[in-house]
């Protein structure tokens, strides 16, 4: 078996670097609440520590998505149909993407990722799972169009969007998402999308603030990499990592607290931040059924399906992009 070396669509700068990443960092921190966004925690480091953060005790969301896949796949497969090309959006380490291509018989696999070390040794592990399919990885930011390899170009498509990733976006840039890989994917393609549920504040805060403090580390590596890619000297260990339950926009939100006065530079530009002031790093909203169908069908999705863990903690919707209709 030969494994494809993929396309590679993340532009970089002279020195190496996503300039989309400097911007984000540089706009995020002069706001009067500073930000990052979330998609910036996954390089190698980061998305190695998300691995390990998915097979924490208190991280449910993997385990409950997986027995969902585990126990439904059969009624999956019976709605998707064989021959698609399967592209999953943010890949990561494709864990959970065995289950589908085993039920489901699919033409071709495209992981798109945008930490391309990550991405490569991932495909390369699945394609030796699946020596007959064709695995295509695409290092790029899903966030923007992709074009999809030639060689999927005449297949029925699959979307995968696994992890309760969606919830990551506020509504706007979520909308925004979902149009974008309708218009990759094409009209008639599915999409496969797990979402996580509003659950007792108390599991979801635990499930963002870890007793072994991975989570914590995980949110720190989005400085440390700062550091390391945009010459940044900010004092990584004087942040102290925080999760929130946002009661009006239901979503657990993670910050970085300066825990003294601080002052530091990124790329030149000098920073201040007063003690206690933070970096908002993450939001990961929750769901009901009813919430994640109208995000679905306002990003050009109408909804199928839906599948639920044995504890009703998380769900997984299976949508159809369709022909645009006007009201009614």
């Amino acid at each position: 078996m030969t494994m494809p070396k993929g396309l590679k669509l993340v532009e970089r700068d002279a020195g190496g670097v996503d300039p989309a990443f400097r911007a984000d960092v540089l706009i995020g921190l002069a706001q009067p609440q500073k930000a990052v966004p979330a998609r910036w925690f996954y390089d190698d480091a980061g998305s190695a520590l998300f691995e390990a953060i998915t097979r924490l005790p208190e991280y449910y969301l993997t385990r409950a998505e997986t027995a969902i896949l585990e126990r439904s796949a059969g009624k999956m497969a019976a709605l998707i149909g064989p021959g698609r090309a399967v592209v999953e959006f943010g890949s990561g380490s494709s864990l959970k993407t065995p289950l589908l291509l085993a039920s489901i018989a699919p033409a071709a696999y495209v992981p798109i990722d945008i930490s391309g070390d990550f991405l490569r040794a991932s495909a390369a592990a699945l394609a030796a799972k699946f020596p007959g399919l064709p695995v295509h990885p695409v290092e790029a930011d899903f966030m923007r169009r992709v074009e999809l390899p030639g060689e999927v170009a005449g297949l029925p498509k699959l979307g995968f969007f696994p992890g309760s990733t969606i919830g990551n976006f506020v509504p706007a840039t979520a909308t925004d998402l979902l149009r974008t890989m309708r218009a990759a994917l094409g009209e008639g393609a599915l999409l496969l999308i797990g979402v996580d549920l509003v659950k007792d504040r108390r599991a979801l805060l635990c499930a963002y603030d870890d007793a072994e403090g991975v989570t914590a580390a995980f949110n720190r590596n989005l400085l440390s990499r700062i550091n390391r890619e945009l010459e940044g000297d900010i004092p990584v260990d004087r942040f102290a990592h925080q999760a929130r339950w946002n009661d009006a926009y239901a979503r657990i939100e993670m910050h970085l607290a300066a825990q003294e006065d601080l002052a530091f530079s990124v790329s030149g530009k000098r920073f201040a931040m007063r003690r206690g002031e933070t970096i908002h790093t993450e939001n990961s909203h929750k769901f009901t059924r009813r919430s994640a169908g109208l995000l679905l069908a306002a990003g050009g999705w109408e909804p199928r399906a839906c599948w639920y863990d044995p504890a009703r903690r998380f769900a997984v919707l299976l949508a159809e992009a369709c022909p645009p209709r006007s009201a009614p």
